[in-house]
């Protein structure tokens, strides 16, 4: 027998939004215009209900998006019962103000709704005090709207009398918060700094691409490593490094870093800089391709335009196409002619990061790499020094060792940080001819 009704109305578990697009002359060529904004609202929990295309050579800069477009979206968010729209665009504050008016729903625009994942998902002080950064800088130019129930005060046209008071009093603490947060995150890239420049005598692979492009489950594969992987965008908002083993006495130091997209908001860009510093110090850049994805080459341009950004274009570059395993038959052809969106001076591997196929070419190639770029350095200590002896088994691949009556001859490849150290404690010759103390850790 069916329970009485109790008069209240189930709660939705999550939010319900139409998503409006102007599809551009460049969002033509795509087989899915509303595949990532789709994406970016899953991930940020929203259901999206309803899909509103427009193709306009531009968007409308009142409105964003036509007068019979509006009508449309308007009856979309009444049926579907929706709570918000998304729009696939930065709106300006009064195109964001005018659509409210128009559609009476709260309206999202990309910036917004990249911001709530990246709150969502900071865990670290530095992720946390970044995203609070670039959400005080995108509402900072939209208080004026935000103060909009203050109208009601002395005829409300230019908000005089409390309400301005009130507003310039908001702005000014806004401004003098995004001071504080900037230092704070400038004192964390110093110290990132010093970090960086305690690993010169490593070599360190950072891992870059577009989001949800594998990045963290090739660490996890490399490195034998377990980060969370979801199969979401911006799984990783904070950088981390772990020990790649490459063979016996030899590693590497492997960084993952945040995923780009397109169009990433300008704020987060800035923002987020101490986080994508890491790449700046990195000998050598892996940029991971999504390769079974039908979007990859506008994904790689994406990359490449964030690493001008950041001054790494010039620094050694391997393209890594992950997720080969999914690359369907008919696509083959075009994936494998992402070779040449990288030039002739780029090495390219076929991998999958989840199966494991393709690792060991990319292990034997990185083991390659450093034995060209290691520095061959020769010792003869005597007996009683094994902790030399220990030390370049430890930091170097050894390629000689003799026991003799002068003590052991000693040969190994290290790195060329590793090197200069080894120099420093090992002199070639004493002044006094005599062996140098112990070598410390």
């Amino acid at each position: 027998m069916p329970r009485a009704s109790s008069g209240r109305v189930p709660q939705r578990s999550q939010e319900r939004a139409v998503v409006v697009k102007v599809i551009l002359r460049d969002d033509r060529s795509l087989e899915d215009p509303f595949a990532e904004v789709n994406a970016l609202a899953w991930t940020a929990g929203v259901e999206v209900v309803g899909m509103i295309p427009q193709r306009m050579e531009r968007p409308n800069g009142t409105t964003y998006i036509g007068k019979g477009k509006l009508e449309e979206a308007a009856r979309a968010v009444e049926e579907l019962d929706a709570d918000a729209v998304i729009v696939d665009y930065d709106l300006s504050p009064a195109q964001e103000r005018n659509l409210e008016k128009i559609l009476k729903k709260k309206v999202v625009d990309r910036t917004q709704l990249i911001l709530d994942i990246f709150a969502r998902r900071a865990r670290t002080r530095q992720a946390r005090l970044q995203v609070e950064l670039a959400q005080l800088k995108y509402n900072l130019p939209r208080l004026k709207r935000m103060w909009g129930h203050l109208s009601r005060y002395e005829g409300g046209i230019g908000m005089r009398g409390p309400g301005e008071t009130q507003l310039e009093e908001d702005k000014r603490l806004i401004r003098r918060r995004i001071q504080r947060l900037e230092e704070e995150i400038e004192s964390i890239q110093l110290r990132n700094e010093t970090l960086h420049r305690s690993r010169e005598r490593d070599f360190v692979v950072a891992i870059v691409g577009y989001t949800n492009a594998g990045k963290s489950t090739l660490l996890n594969r490399l490195t034998g490593s377990s980060e969370v992987v979801e199969d979401k965008l911006f799984a990783t908002l904070e950088g981390r490094t772990r020990r790649w083993k490459i063979g016996p006495n030899r590693t590497v130091l492997v960084s993952d870093t945040v995923g780009f997209i397109r169009n990433l908001p300008h704020h987060l860009v800035a923002s987020f800089r101490a986080t994508l510093e890491e790449t700046r110090f990195a000998d050598l850049l892996f940029h991971v391709v999504d390769a079974s994805s039908p979007d990859a080459e506008r994904q790689i341009a994406t990359v490449d335009k964030v690493l001008r950004d950041l001054e790494c274009q010039d620094k050694p570059i391997w393209a890594i196409l992950n997720k080969w395993d999914a690359v369907v038959d008919g696509r083959i052809i075009e994936a494998r002619h992402l070779r040449s969106r990288f030039g002739s001076g780029v090495s390219v591997f076929e991998v999958s990061a989840a199966a494991g196929t393709g690792i060991r070419e990319l292990v034997q190639a990185i083991d390659g790499h450093l034995d060209r770029a290691s520095v061959r350095v020769e010792a003869v200590v005597p007996q009683s020094r094994g902790d030399l002896v220990a030390w370049l088994c430890a930091n170097g691949k050894v390629v000689l060792q003799e026991h003799g009556d002068e003590g052991v001859r000693i040969a190994a490849d290290l790195s060329p940080g590793r090197a200069a150290k080894f120099r420093l404690l090992w002199p070639a010759k004493a002044p006094d001819g005599s062996f140098p103390p112990q070598i410390p850790d």
